[in-house]
């Protein structure tokens, strides 16, 4: 379930619909690239930040895998804290989706005679 999910809502995809390229060099404004998201994901991720730079990135979701937007936010447009430290400005870091992307179908591919069980935790 959890990585029907990471393919339904590829950040990397989101971005680059919304004319932001992954690893060409550019700085761009954080505040893009969350409006961005919010746009293509249909609800406002939550950004965390530690000493200046960007560590994680969350999409939320409901009860019902439904985007929405992230409720512990706080800033004019509501996904970043400022008392965290988050940069102006971001570079995105360069990897190659394709691979990870690849590697993740070939190991879902060996589960697939297996039944396994998972839950996902939702607020």
């Amino acid at each position: 379930m959890a990585l029907d999910l990471y393919f339904k809502y590829n950040v990397t995809e989101m971005l680059s619909g919304g004319g932001i390229q992954i690893s060409n060099g550019k700085e761009y404004a954080l505040s893009d690239v969350i409006d961005t998201i919010k746009h293509a994901f249909g609800g406002s991720p939550q950004i965390v930040c530690k000493r200046g730079s960007v560590e994680e990135l969350r999409l939320c979701f409901d009860k019902e895998l439904k985007p929405r937007d992230c409720l512990t936010t706080s800033l004019t447009n509501g996904s970043v804290s400022r008392t965290k430290h988050c940069p102006q400005y971001i570079t995105l870091p360069k990897y190659d989706p394709l691979v990870l992307a690849n590697s993740t179908r070939e190991i879902m591919t060996q589960f697939d005679d297996f039944q396994m069980s998972a839950a996902i935790y939702t607020a």
